[in-house]
Parts: structure tokens; sequence; C-alpha cells
């Protein structure tokens, strides 16, 4: 009986892993063009695809693309609410008109998402891909 009661379950549990390797697979092209042409902003310009994935997770991640996500999003905020362009912006050569409080916004912005917390967690997620929908992130 209690077999039968938990089928349900893990026939959602699969169904999810199923769903969330069809987005890893249907993003990999986008995002390793993205990520690929080595701008500055690629990560910004990959956050959708990151939220997507982030929300079609499996539960064991869901912290992980969290983390990434919050981050690249802190940075995007930063750098929008300075009204700097993220695929412009040159922290050695910071337009002349930025704040002393908005080029600290987003140097601390920066910080974080490039951080060992951060760092870690998207080296997981990669790993995790590959485990358990068995291709990489990016092509």
């Amino acid at each position: 009986m209690l077999v039968l009661a938990l089928l349900p379950l893990a026939a959602g549990c699969g169904d999810g892993q199923d769903s969330y390797c069809a987005a890893v697979k249907d993003h990999q092209e986008e995002l390793t063009t993205i990520t690929g042409d080595g701008d500055e902003d690629s990560l910004i310009r990959a956050l959708d695809i990151f939220k997507d994935l982030r929300d079609k997770s499996p539960s064991d991640v869901s912290d992980e693309w969290q983390q990434l996500v919050s981050r690249i999003e802190t940075l995007d905020g930063a750098l929008a609410d300075a009204g700097v362009d993220p695929a412009t912006y040159d922290r050695d050569h910071p337009p002349e008109d930025l704040g002393r409080e908005d080029r600290a916004r987003i140097d601390a912005a920066a910080r974080e998402l490039g951080s060992g917390p951060t760092l870690a967690a998207f080296e997981g997620l990669q790993q995790e891909v590959l485990d358990v929908c068995h291709t990489p992130l990016t092509l």
C-alpha cells in the first residue's frame, strides 16, 4: 500500500528532472553563444536563461541556482540604477558622471558575483547538469 501511495511522488520527481534537462538542452546553444563571446555583460544577458533553469531545477540545487541568479540580478540592478550600460562599463575607466556611491555598489555587486561561494555554486551547477542530464550546460 505504501509503495502505491509513493508512486505519484516518484513520478513527479522524474517529470521535474526531465523538464529541467529539456530546458538545459533547449538553452545550450544560446547560452554557449552568449557566454562564449567573452563580453563583460554575458552573464547579465544570460540572466533569463539562468532564471528559467533555476525555476525548473531539482530542489537539491535550487539554492545554487538562487545564489547565481541573485548575484547577477544584484549587479544588473546596480548598473541599471547608476544608468550604466553593462556592455560598455569599464571599471578602470568609468563614466565621468558616475558617482562614488554608484561605483561602490557596482564594485560590491561584482565582487559578490565573482566571490568564492558564487563560483563554487556555478561549478556545482555545471557538474550537476553533467551528472543528472548527461550533457554540459554549454556546448
